[in-house]
This record gives C-alpha cells, sequence and structure tokens, in this order.
C-alpha cells in the first residue's frame, strides 16, 4: 500500500476515497419563544374572530378579538383577518399567555402597518357559557359574531405585549395585566449523517463533495441568556414602536417560571401603552376622532373646545367653573365609618385665590388633604403662589369633580348643600374633569400627583413670562427642557395631552387606580383603621399587582 500511493503521487494520479461522516449539530437559533412557553399546555392556537358590540343599537363598534397562544402559523392567521376587512382601522383586542417572539414582531409590524389600535382584553360571544366565551355556535359564518368585551382579569404575558406594543393606541385596562418576562431561545439538536467525498493529491486530503443522506433529533436546549443577535432583534423592535428600552430590563428581570406585571404607570411611562381605558370604557373602544358626537361609543373624549364659552353662556345658576375658585373641606358621602375626606378646589385661578387656599389650610393645622382640582386656569401668578403652598405643606393634588347631594345638575356644589361649619358630605368623579392651562401649573405642585379618566391642559407663556414659568418648572421637579421641545412642535393653548405624555413630562407622577376616585387615598381622622384607612395614609398609588406571578 505504502508504494502504491508513492507510485500514485510520482505519477499523479488520484485514488477518490469515499467516506460516511456521522455529525451532530445545532440547527439554527430555532425558535425564539417567551420563557415558560415550551410546555404549551395553555391556550390553544391564536384564532381571530370579527366581533361586533351588542350593547348598542345603531353605528356599533366593531373589533377583532385575538385570544390564543402565537405560534409561527398566527401572522398568516392574521394577515387573512387583515385582508378580509379591508380599509377599515378596527382596534385588536389581545388576550394571550404569550408565544413565539418572532411571530410577535411579525404580527406587531403588520398591525402598525396597518395603522391600528391595540387593547388587552377578552371577548364573550352572544349566548356562549361562562366556560367557553367564543363558542363556536356563536361565530357568525359571514360577517361580525356579535359579542361584548371585559378587561376584569384579562392578560397579555410574555410575548404578547410584543404585539400589543404595534398599536397606534394601546389602551391598557387598569384591571387588566400586562405580563413579561425573560425571552427562551430553544435550540433543536439533530444527528446529521453525511456522505463526503474526499480525493488525495499529492497526499493531501481534499474534500470534493458532501451530501445529507439521514438526520435524527438529538433533543433540545434551551438558554434565557439574551445573546447578541436576539438583543439587537429586541432593541430594534421596540424602538420601531416608540418603546423604551427599558421594558428589556424589566423583561430581563423575570426568571422563566414567573411574570413581571406592569403596573398602568409604567407601561406610560415607557410607552407600552398611550393610554388608559376608564372605568366605563371597554377594550375595543375605539379612540374619539376631534369631531366625535356625543353620543359617539369612543374612549379618551377629547376636550370640549370653548367649554368656558358654553358656561358664559349660562346664567348665575352656572357650574362653578366659570366662577372665581372656591374651596370646600369634603367627605365622601357613600361611606359609612371610613370616610375619606378632600379639599374641593373649583372655578377660575384669580389673584385673591392663594390667600383662600391659604385660610382654608390655616384651619386644616397639620392635617395632610388631597387637593383635588378643577379649572380652566387663569392667572398664572396666582398659580405659582398656590402651586408653592401645596409643595411646601406636601400635599397630593388631582384632577376631579365634585357633587354635592340634592343639587341641580348645572350648580353641582350647591351652597344650599354646604355644611355650615365642618365638612361638607360629597362624591367626587374623575371622568369628566379637567385641569387647564395655568391650573397644571397648580397640579403639578402635587406630592404626589394623580390623575384618573380627566383631561389634562397645558399652558403656553408669553416670551416675557418664559424665565418665571420654567424657573417654576424646575422647582417643582418637572423638565422644563422637555417641556419647551415639546412647545415648540405643537400648537399648545389650552389644548389635552394624553396621560402618557404627562407622565413623560413628569406633569403627574402616578395614575388613579379602578375603583378609586380623586381624594379617597386619605381618611379622616375619625376613621377606623382598616385596610382600606391604615393609620398612617400611605396607600399605593397604582392597583395593587404582584410583582410576578408563577
Amino acid at each position: 500500500m505504502r508504494s502504491a500511493i508513492s507510485f500514485s503521487v510520482k505519477s499523479l494520479f488520484s485514488l477518490i476515497l469515499l467516506v460516511l461522516l456521522f455529525l451532530t449539530l445545532p440547527i439554527g437559533a430555532a425558535i425564539s419563544q417567551a420563557a415558560g412557553q415550551k410546555k404549551q399546555a395553555g391556550q390553544p392556537p391564536m384564532r381571530f374572530i370579527l366581533v361586533r358590540s351588542l350593547l348598542c343599537m345603531e353605528d356599533c363598534p366593531e373589533w377583532i378579538s385575538a385570544e390564543g397562544r402565537i405560534t409561527s402559523d398566527t401572522p398568516a392567521q392574521l394577515r387573512k383577518i387583515l385582508k378580509k376587512i379591508g380599509d377599515r382601522k378596527l382596534p385588536i383586542v389581545l388576550l394571550s399567555e404569550g408565544g413565539e417572539v418572532d411571530a410577535a414582531y411579525a404580527m406587531g409590524r403588520m398591525i402598525r402597518k396597518a395603522g391600528l389600535e391595540t387593547a388587552v382584553g377578552g371577548t364573550r360571544l352572544k349566548d356562549c357559557p361562562a366556560e367557553d366565551m367564543r363558542c363556536d355556535a356563536a361565530v357568525a359564518k359571514d360577517g361580525p359574531s356579535l359579542g361584548d368585551a371585559y378587561s376584569d382579569g384579562a392578560y397579555c404575558f410574555s410575548a404578547c405585549p410584543l404585539v400589543f406594543a404595534g398599536g397606534t393606541v394601546r389602551a391598557a385596562p387598569q384591571w387588566a395585566f400586562i405580563g413579561v418576562h425573560q425571552i427562551t431561545t430553544i435550540y433543536n439538536k439533530v444527528r446529521v449523517s453525511y456522505r463526503i467525498e474526499y480525493k488525495i493529491v499529492n497526499g493531501k486530503k481534499t474534500e470534493i463533495s458532501r451530501k445529507e443522506v439521514g438526520r435524527k433529533s438529538a433533543g433540545q436546549s434551551s438558554s434565557t441568556k439574551l445573546g447578541k443577535k436576539a438583543a439587537v432583534a429586541l432593541t430594534v423592535y421596540l424602538k420601531e414602536m416608540g418603546v423604551s428600552a427599558d421594558l428589556i430590563g424589566v423583561m430581563m428581570s423575570a426568571t422563566p417560571d414567573k411574570i413581571n406585571v406592569v403596573p398602568p404607570e409604567d407601561a406610560l411611562r415607557m410607552g407600552l401603552a398611550t393610554d388608559v381605558l376608564a372605568y366605563n370604557e371597554w377594550p375595543g373602544m375605539p379612540l374619539c376622532a376631534l369631531d366625535a358626537a356625543a353620543e359617539a361609543v369612543c374612549h379618551r373624549r377629547p376636550a370640549t373646545e370653548g367649554r368656558a364659552q358654553d358656561a358664559a353662556a349660562i346664567t348665575s345658576e352656572t357650574p362653578a367653573e366659570n366662577r372665581p375658585m372656591d374651596f370646600l373641606l369634603l367627605y365622601d358621602g357613600n361611606c359609612q365609618d371610613e370616610c375619606t375626606q378632600w379639599i374641593s378646589a373649583e372655578g377660575d385661578i384669580t389673584p385673591e385665590t392663594p390667600a383662600q387656599f391659604k385660610a382654608i389650610l390655616k384651619t386644616l393645622g397639620e392635617r395632610k388633604l388631597p387637593v383635588v382640582l378643577q379649572s380652566n386656569g387663569g392667572d398664572m401668578d396666582a398659580a405659582f403662589a398656590m402651586g408653592r403652598m401645596i409643595r411646601a405643606a406636601g400635599l397630593e393634588t388631582s384632577i376631579g369633580r365634585t357633587r354635592l347631594p340634592n343639587c341641580p345638575t348645572l350648580d353641582p356644589r350647591c351652597k344650599a348643600s354646604m355644611a355650615k361649619s365642618g365638612p361638607t358630605k360629597g362624591e367626587v368623579s374623575a371622568g369628566g374633569a379637567y385641569c387647564l392651562s395655568t391650573c397644571a401649573l397648580v397640579l403639578i405642585s402635587g406630592t404626589p400627583r394623580l390623575v384618573g379618566y380627566s383631561d389634562i391642559g397645558l399652558a403656553r407663556p408669553t416670551t416675557a413670562e418664559y424665565p418665571k414659568f420654567f424657573a417654576y418648572f424646575d422647582e417643582m421637579g418637572v423638565s422644563s427642557a422637555t417641556f419647551e421641545a415639546m412647545m415648540l412642535v405643537t400648537s399648545i393653548e389650552q389644548k389635552t395631552i394624553p396621560r402618557s405624555q404627562a407622565l413623560e413630562l413628569g406633569l403627574i407622577n402616578g395614575i388613579i387606580p379602578y375603583g378609586d376616585e380623586p381624594g379617597y387615598r386619605l381618611c379622616g381622622p375619625d376613621a377606623k383603621q382598616s385596610l382600606r384607612c391604615p393609620r398612617k395614609a400611605e396607600a399605593g398609588i397604582a392597583p395593587a399587582a404582584a410583582a410576578s406571578l408563577n
């Protein structure tokens, strides 16, 4: 053999060797999916159903109900229903435990390209049992199925928030859950058999062909470490959707068997959500158009233009919004033993307002009661003075409208129902309340400053007012530079802004939880101690929710 090889080398003849080689190789970075979805023992694959609200008579909202696990086939299913609805801009209501991350990216991009809204919620179809709320019998063969949407207990976990992020408007009910955790990359190991041909030339072996002749599964491996490629893909996607990269830290801080629930105020701050639905709004309700009629079924209704002018057209029986600001010490008239108290401040801010506010604070002594505002604004210097008093006293601020018992609709704080001494019985609501123009300067002085479903307005200072305006912002710990930059690209007079932007600017630092109202966090001095009225009134700003779920 030795001589034969020598001969072949000398004669430059070649000898072909056939080798059957068995290799075990990891095939790609296989499937990236949210941690915990490996088992896939929960929801069935996501299914899309076109639904029309059965809670109205005409011009009923429609939405796309998307419930189930996100699989590699889900983007194709979404593409089909988007093709079916054509150019109609219908919200997508999500309820999902998560699934494949790459599929979630594709879905989010499709939703953004189509200009659709997203919301977290579930759907009940008409006449379906509680255990199967989207039963096959209720799904229409053609056109939309009849149903209603709910948010209580709904969830969007794992990879689902990545789909949710695709919405042009992202509505997150405070009583639904958005949760994230680490991304798990699954590697499928495969044993591959090859037939390889070599050629020996001048004593050196050179591969000339390779042909696969078989493969066999060799198990799986997984990793929760966010590799460079996965990290880049996630960062690029979040930036594309306008979501802060801070979300990545929240994701990676939860182990594969847990969920980090993102509170509404954090979702707004990071841009994951753009709006929080009020108690009387539901997932699938579309965003209100600027010219939305009063009877239109939609959420985040724009502030009524010329609200003060309309009020001025009414006689002296008009609401206090068109009168100078006055202050009332109120207690919750719907309670028995645990009666919360607050200072109701309603009306226009005038030069006399700070002195009147100082007088009511003096009557309270060391008691720290929330200040609940409703105002079209008014005198800027007076707003500065009032805000500084609130900050010095360490008081909470919020927005809300107050109603006293037995008062007419046009005069909800009528003098006839005011107590002659001590606090007045009443109730307060965030819905429909507003704090516009210079009222926002008072609002930002609170520690904390909270907003429910109310309108926040911004004031544009004159050139002469700029120095003291922004000095006040800095004093209150609000970014004047951010506000100034925003004013350069927007036309701001008394226009309302989304709560997400108010949080970003620092105008507010918390959202009033579902089930609460402005001023309800602090209890009166005679209230019995309980979970709602702890001896130290330091209740949380956001809805109580566990940091993680197993």
